[in-house]
């Protein structure tokens, strides 16, 4: 009972405090937060991701993120679907989207992609659950509403950047709790990178993304990853809420599998409670894959 009451005070507090697509290893899983990146990659690809905060706590903080993306080569376009599962306590929100994407040249080497998504997002809070003797806790909350959203993208095979608002709210899910002040907002990101060459078997790629909702904090992240041959790439990254992140990728033809380790960089346990959050991506791409997907 205690700890799920700490765990709905500190949890809503740091979904109030971050966007939906809060993910470390954002650079390479950017297609929820922008479907036109879809088009970077002319392979399809099944992907999965999966987060975790105050690890051995019962209700801790967990995410879910699935995504699958189809070329359609004949149009230069590319459908897909992602599922978002976030999970606080007694709280959950489910998302599923579906999206299509296009591109067009622009010059030799350089593209502008559009893309727009629609589905629902659904909100469950369970609070009976918690002490069905307190009136502040009675009553369950259970809510659906649609979700649009689009984005732009320019790219070529060395850079991109990207403008997006993946979750256009069409009315607020009221009262549901504290989560909701932020997390169900519209949210505007802007995104970016460039794969640069240091040598015969080195690359380094910086990215950054930048979330902006409505009467909250701006929040930046920015990662430096080093690839070695193409195959182990090794980044760190910094986030303007004071965490800090390092990241390990392996990369073949057909796979890609990565670990991060987030952590705050000041004064950020509460109650003992340890706030590292860990997460783990898996994705294969099937299809046109002689190139390895880097950006």
């Amino acid at each position: 009972m205690m700890t799920t009451g700490l765990l709905l005070l500190c949890g809503g507090r740091l979904k109030a405090q971050q966007q939906i697509y809060s993910y470390a290893q954002y650079a390479d899983n950017l297609t929820p937060v922008n479907a036109a990146y879809s088009m970077l990659d002319k392979a399809g690809s099944l992907s999965v991701m999966g987060r975790r905060q105050f690890i051995g706590v019962d209700g801790a903080p967990t995410s879910l993120l699935l995504s699958g993306t189809l070329p359609i080569q004949s149009i230069n376009g590319a459908v897909g679907v992602y599922v978002l599962n976030d999970k606080v306590a007694i709280e959950n929100q489910l998302e599923i989207n579906a999206f299509f994407a296009k591109s067009i040249q622009l010059t030799g080497n350089d593209f502008l992609a559009v893309s727009l998504n629609a589905g629902i997002r659904n909100y469950s809070a369970l609070y009976s659950t918690v002490a069905d003797n307190d009136d502040a806790f009675k009553n369950d909350v259970r809510e659906t509403s649609p979700n649009l959203g689009f984005g732009v993208m320019f790219y070529s095979d060395r850079y991109y950047l990207g403008l997006s608002l993946p979750e256009l709210t069409i009315r607020s899910l009221g009262t549901a709790s504290v989560q909701q002040a932020n997390y169900l907002k519209n949210h505007f990101y802007f995104s970016g990178a460039y794969l640069l060459d240091m040598g015969e078997d080195m690359k380094f790629k910086p990215s950054a993304l930048v979330a902006y909702v409505k009467d909250a904090a701006l929040l930046t992240d920015v990662t430096g990853t080093i690839y070695f041959k193409e195959q182990l790439g090794i980044g760190a990254g910094y986030r303007s809420n004071k965490r800090a992140t390092g990241i390990l990728s392996v990369t073949g033809d057909t796979y890609k599998v990565g670990y991060s380790y987030q952590f705050g960089t000041s004064s950020n346990t509460l109650g003992g409670f340890n706030t590292a959050i860990h997460e783990v991506s898996l994705s294969y791409r099937f299809g046109k894959t002689g190139v390895r997907k880097l950006l």
